[in-house]
């Protein structure tokens, strides 16, 4: 069972902390599923465009793209 108090501690946290805690917590106790190789790229490339590494499409490049 929950301690209550813990329960009002958690619930004082920021929202972007409260989702850490619950990421965490779900991590504790969630059954790990591998990610096929294309996720994985996927995942690296979302990390370098938001880390500056790589500069992404504005979206007249990105429709340009598709035709």
């Amino acid at each position: 069972m929950i301690s209550t108090e813990i329960s009002r501690t958690a619930l004082q946290l920021a929202p972007e902390d409260r989702l850490e805690l619950a990421r965490r917590l779900m991590e504790s106790v969630a059954d790990p599923v591998p990610l096929n190789e294309a996720v994985k790229v996927g995942i690296r490339r979302i990390e370098d465009v938001a880390a500056g590494r790589v500069a992404g499409l504005s979206e007249e490049q990105y429709r340009a793209s598709l035709v």
